[in-house]
């Protein structure tokens, strides 16, 4: 069955590509921490971008959605260029732009749900939903890591991401089941 939504083909397309440049970012983040507790829990998060971009592509396949080229070139400079400079900008910055980039995550699969959704396809509701769940964690494990850090009120009053600013509306310890989630990332 081919899709006929274009927002929904975008977004898989963006998001397949999007967790190989979050996986390269993730390679670099780990080689540029030294303590072991931190590389194997950055490594475990690089290991679950690669599952959501195998999971992606699995979705892209059955409903012959097409890999864009475009997107993978762009996010495969993206994770290298990110990848790098983990090495040059110190500690805080690479925690501080991961759960950034983390919290806007969330939302993508919470979004494709909802399109699925809307073609009232409900069989991915599931693997969509423990997915963003997944990114909502690495987002909280990242900022857990920075929250006490003196630089934190000025890059989240920068950009817009911290202890008090988030890109979604998850809220780990107050979960809604798969069937209640609906209300996460609505515009």
């Amino acid at each position: 069955m081919k899709l006929q939504h274009p927002e929904l083909v975008d977004l898989l397309q963006r998001a397949y590509s999007a967790e190989k440049a979050a996986a390269f970012a993730y390679q670099g983040h780990a080689g540029s921490v030294k303590d072991r507790d931190e590389k194997n829990a950055i490594r475990q998060i690089e290991i679950d971008e690669w599952n959501h971009r195998k999971e992606v592509l699995a979705l892209m396949k059955q409903y012959e959605v097409p890999i864009s080229h475009y997107y993978e070139f762009r996010f495969h400079v993206i994770g290298k260029i990110i990848s790098a400079s983990c090495y040059i900008f110190g500690w805080f910055m690479p925690f501080y732009f991961a759960g950034r980039l983390e919290s806007g995550n969330v939302c993508e699969y919470f979004r494709m749900k909802q399109y699925f959704n809307a073609l009232g396809i409900k069989e991915h509701d599931k693997l969509l939903y423990e997915m963003g769940i997944k990114e909502k964690e690495h987002e909280v494990y990242f900022l857990e890591k920075i929250k006490v850090n003196k630089r934190l009120p000025f890059f989240e009053k920068l950009f817009g991401w911290g202890k008090k600013e988030s890109f979604n509306n998850v809220d780990l310890d107050k979960k809604y089941p798969v069937e209640e989630s609906d209300g996460y990332c609505r515009k």
